[in-house]
């Protein structure tokens, strides 16, 4: 791991964020919060960390943005993105635009921590012998279409040729938090 244990944390849920940083600055980081997708590259203009954690849904703006933002300012950058909406779809495009792991919420500082050190992946993860259940199936289409529209909800539902509320529903149910 880098010397210099700089962190910046990209979320926009305030207390997480708070909660987050104090754990961090415990083990010895030096962590700066951002709210956003703008907040995160007015802040990348002065400073470089070695860590990112990075929400993948932000008010206002994808983490994916910021991910990508992250990698072009430095390409070791250790980054993880954080989420309580994981499907492969995002999974995916995280770790092409260059995120280091893809967490799922709830995840503590040991896991984040945990992920910010590897570097290869694991071969010894166990394959799934279950079937992807229709419900899965729809569920990641749901978040395919939610990345395809920069996570607008009316955007998705008309793509997906639903109403609004049905898609709001069905986000709320499965959210992981």
């Amino acid at each position: 791991m880098p010397t210099e244990r700089s962190l910046v944390i990209v979320e926009d849920d305030a207390s997480f964020a708070r909660a987050l940083k104090r754990s961090f600055e415990r083990r010895g980081y030096t962590v700066r919060l951002c709210d956003s997708v703008p907040a995160l590259r007015d802040l990348l203009s002065g400073y470089d960390p070695g860590f990112a954690v990075v929400d993948l849904k932000l008010v206002g703006g994808s983490g994916l943005e910021c991910v990508q933002a992250l990698h072009e300012h430095d390409p070791d950058t250790r980054i993880v993105v954080l989420t309580g909406f994981a499907s492969i779809a995002t999974a995916v495009e995280a770790i092409k635009l260059g995120a280091r792991h893809y967490l799922a919420k709830p995840a503590n500082t040991d896991d984040i921590e945990e992920a910010f050190g590897r570097v290869d992946g694991d071969t010894a993860v166990p394959l799934t012998e279950r079937p992807t259940s229709l419900k899965n199936l729809e569920w990641e289409r749901i978040h395919e279409t939610l990345v395809d529209t920069g996570f607008n909800i009316s955007e998705t539902a008309r793509r997906l040729g639903m109403h609004r509320r049905t898609l709001a529903r069905k986000l709320e149910k499965r959210r992981i938090t």
